[in-house]
């Protein structure tokens, strides 16, 4: 009589002794311990804020005298105002600050979607070796260039023009030519195949199947643009030579050097113009800091936390 044969049950994970089962990912809780530690490094890193408020609130005798403390005394709100009336041009400091930071942000925003795209979608000989080689510039220095590029600008008549600032950047760089095509990586090609079956080329593709998409990753190459721009002091160091058109991150230096022989410069004013300087990044990267997360959510390689 033929017998049946007992089928051989396979041990699986819920046989397994409960000290085999991998453990629980443990949700983490904060401790005292944690909200003191976090406390202690936040106030480190504000101390140089709040004593660079404080030398902006302080009056001209606390400045001579050089009494100046991390904890305002003083508030001197009148010297927000009084920066503007100096010698130099404060205002058009500003001024050219937001002209060539707004330029520069456009022509990077513009070029590097362009060119991101072309390298995740078009196919065509030596694409990868030439992505690679873009990449590959990442590693040469800026003082390397620097030389070149002056002598470049300064023989097309550039010097003393915003346009060695501006025009570079439409040109786009290799760190966000690499984040936008990475981020178009992850999209399904199969939007491109569908729009093309349409009748979009690849430039309608873009404009209106991938430019909407990108909006993350195109918001958080504009915040990095702005950021680097905004604060730039060397370009405009080396290109610009009048005062009418200098931006504010150099015009700040040049307060330091309106005080009259044996007397300290005007830190108070000079802390005015560093505020200045400071804030509207702050609020910038305050208001588009949920884009660099979804940027890196969408995106998976971008890393930008």
């Amino acid at each position: 009589m033929a017998t049946l044969a007992t089928p051989v049950r396979r041990r699986g994970h819920e046989d397994r002794p409960a000290k085999e089962q991998a453990p629980a990912v443990r949700a983490f809780r904060a401790t005292p311990f944690t909200y003191g530690t976090l406390l202690i490094v936040a106030a480190i890193l504000t101390t140089p804020l709040v004593f660079v408020g404080s030398i902006a609130l302080s009056s001209d005798a606390t400045v001579n005298n050089g009494a100046f403390t991390i904890i305002p005394h003083e508030f001197n709100w009148d010297n927000f105002s009084r920066v503007f009336g100096t010698e130099l041009p404060v205002g058009t400091f500003l001024l050219n600050s937001v002209l060539i930071s707004l330029f520069s942000v456009v022509g990077q925003v513009l070029s590097s979607g362009l060119v991101g795209y072309a390298f995740a979608r078009l196919r065509a000989p030596g694409k990868n070796t030439m992505f690679l080689v873009v990449i590959a510039t990442m590693m040469i220095p800026t003082q390397i260039t620097m030389i070149p590029q002056f002598i470049l600008f300064r023989d097309l008549g550039w010097v003393n023009t915003f346009l060695p600032l501006i025009v570079p950047n439409f040109f786009s760089n290799a760190f966000n030519v690499f984040l936008v095509r990475q981020f178009v990586s992850r999209l399904p090609s199969e939007l491109d195949e569908a729009a093309m079956m349409d009748g979009l080329g690849f430039f309608g593709v873009y404009r209106r199947i991938m430019f909407p998409m990108l909006r993350p990753v195109l918001i958080a190459i504009g915040i990095f643009t702005l950021t680097h721009t905004w604060g730039d002091f060397m370009g405009p160091l080396i290109y610009l030579n009048d005062e009418s058109k200098m931006p504010l991150a150099l015009g700040v230096q040049y307060i330091t050097a309106t005080s009259q022989a044996g007397l300290a410069p005007p830190w108070n004013l000079v802390m005015v113009g560093s505020i200045l300087l400071a804030l509207p990044m702050i609020l910038v990267y305050y208001l588009g800091q949920k884009y660099l997360y979804e940027m890196d959510i969408s995106g998976g390689s971008a890393g930008v936390k």
